[in-house]
């Protein structure tokens, strides 16, 4: 098994930001980032307040979690260019350890 340090990062937005589709473009097609995922979160709490939602609620505003994953060279290069051209606020990333065959 190959093991290899890379860093995982983890961006808040909100769905009515409309940023989701920027970033995951952004992440594919410009910098072909190694991997990620979207999460839509049911419920969260932030500077802008708390969100919520219930099984009939219908709500675009909630808060949504975009993670991804790569080498530090281009991770570094991704969120300092995502930070410039959509002033996002709220990047979280770590050192992780991908385990592959």
């Amino acid at each position: 098994m190959k093991v290899e340090d890379m860093v995982a990062v983890r961006i808040y937005v909100t769905e009515a930001s409309n940023l989701e589709k920027k970033i995951i473009n952004y992440l594919q097609k410009e910098i072909n980032i190694h991997g990620f995922s979207v999460f839509r979160a049911v419920s969260g709490s932030g500077e802008t307040g708390v969100r919520k939602s219930s099984l009939m609620d219908l709500s675009l505003d909630l808060p949504l979690v975009i993670e991804f994953f790569d080498y530090a060279n281009k991770v570094n290069e991704a969120i300092e260019q995502l930070s410039n051209t959509m002033q996002l606020r709220h990047i979280i990333s770590w050192a992780v350890k991908v385990h592959s065959q």
